[in-house]
């Protein structure tokens, strides 16, 4: 007698997962990798830290740091952090009731989000985005309200974000210098948004991993240090981009103790803490004199220079950033209607892989193509030869078709 096999319904993963995608920014990393393109898509740089920080790191692997440190961080870091901070911002930073350090920028906003945010509660997020913000929203259980910035200066309409603030969220996201458009907030812009986040008794979560890469005549204004803003923000950060250590994943939050307090029990159940190794390595970044930070600026005015000179060659409309290490290239006049495609086709046609701005943009866009310039100059003049191909494909249109046909695109 043979059994009948009785077949139940599998259960079904989360629904709030369902609302956003893997990560298109690593995607494209493992596509370029396979074609053997140039990666300016992943925004990672190819030259080393600092030789401060590598000296710390050594000294670090000989030390007593290969077990737990503090949850919050470990105090020697936190101590050189806080006056860093403190240096930066004006404000007096107490590191045993200001800071959280995380695992990178990255779990820091997530921190921030759940900290701020019941499960339907609104979160306001400037679109284009960076591509996590929507998802840490949606995974604290909050509903995202798009607000548009307007290319090719990237401004957003008041009336906009007032319509947002009317529907009483608990926060709003700001990224400052901003990944992807490379937009500098100005002090009457975050005076603005506090303003208006006062008004509706709602969070400011600021992400500054760009803080110190900013171009003339442009200035990186703290939100944190505006007069009444400290006691309404949420501040994230990381080490990464300021110095050059983006798999070390060294982050921190930075607020009222209120709310450090309650960001401190997130962050323990999230990850326990950061690599103890790395926050005591760091230490030596941390400590570095102002010089660093003005050596900093004119290296990556440099690269911005370089990049964007062979970008101009190109005859391609790209937006000038005016912080970080991005630039939004318009891609329209190659005729592509799915962005996704036109970055396929950027990877093994032209041996260059950028993002498609599709996945920063809450609405359809699909006009522009995300490169960064953190790279070293060589790096950058290769993939700038290869990107003045395009101008052939822009005098013969023909071309760009006979290619899609041949790549199946």
């Amino acid at each position: 007698m043979r059994l009948a096999i009785l077949r139940l319904p599998m259960p079904q993963t989360a629904s709030r997962l369902h609302a956003f995608t893997e990560s298109v920014i690593r995607g494209m990393s493992r596509l370029s990798s396979r074609h053997g393109a140039i990666n300016l898509a992943q925004g990672f740089p190819d030259f080393d830290p600092p030789e401060p920080l590598l000296a710390g790191l050594e000294r670090a692997t000989r030390g007593p740091h290969h077990q737990y440190s503090v949850t919050w961080g470990a105090p020697r870091f936190r101590n050189a952090l806080a006056a860093k901070i403190q240096r930066d911002t004006g404000l007096e930073v107490d590191p045993d009731r200001h800071l959280v350090v995380t695992c990178g920028s990255t779990e820091a906003m997530m921190v921030a989000m759940m900290t701020a945010c019941d499960p339907g509660d609104r979160v306001v997020v400037f679109s284009p985005f960076y591509e996590n913000y929507a998802a840490d929203a949606i995974l604290s259980g909050a509903e995202p309200i798009y607000v548009p910035m307007e290319p090719p200066d990237f401004r957003y309409r008041r009336e906009a974000l007032e319509k947002a603030f009317e529907r009483k969220p608990k926060a709003i996201v700001v990224c400052n210098p901003s990944n992807p458009t490379g937009k500098v907030f100005t002090r009457e812009e975050l005076t603005e948004i506090l303003a208006l986040a006062e008004r509706h008794d709602a969070f400011v979560i600021l992400d500054e991993p760009y803080e110190h890469i900013v171009y003339e005549p442009h200035r990186h204004v703290y939100g944190a240090a505006l007069p009444g803003a400290f006691e309404r923000t949420i501040t994230c950060n990381s080490l990464s981009k300021t110095y050059s250590i983006t798999g070390w994943r060294l982050g921190y939050v930075f607020a009222r103790p209120e709310v450090v307090a309650q960001a401190r029990k997130v962050h323990d159940f999230l990850t326990v803490g950061a690599a103890a190794p790395l926050q005591e390595a760091a230490v030596a970044g941390l400590e570095m004199p102002p010089s660093y930070y003005d050596d900093l600026r004119r290296l990556y005015t440099r690269k911005r220079d370089v990049f964007l000179g062979y970008l101009r060659r190109t005859g391609l409309p790209f937006t000038e950033p005016q912080g970080a290490y991005y630039v939004m290239l318009d891609i329209s006049v190659l005729g592509f209607e799915d962005d996704v495609r036109a970055a396929e086709w950027f990877i093994r046609e032209i041996g260059v892989a950028g993002v498609p701005g599709s996945s920063f943009f809450r609405h359809p866009e699909h006009r522009f193509l995300r490169l960064h310039f953190a790279k070293r100059e060589e790096t950058l003049v290769a993939a700038g030869e290869r990107l003045e191909k395009l101008a052939g494909y822009i005098a013969d249109p023909s071309r760009v078709l006979e290619s899609r046909k041949r790549l199946g695109l």
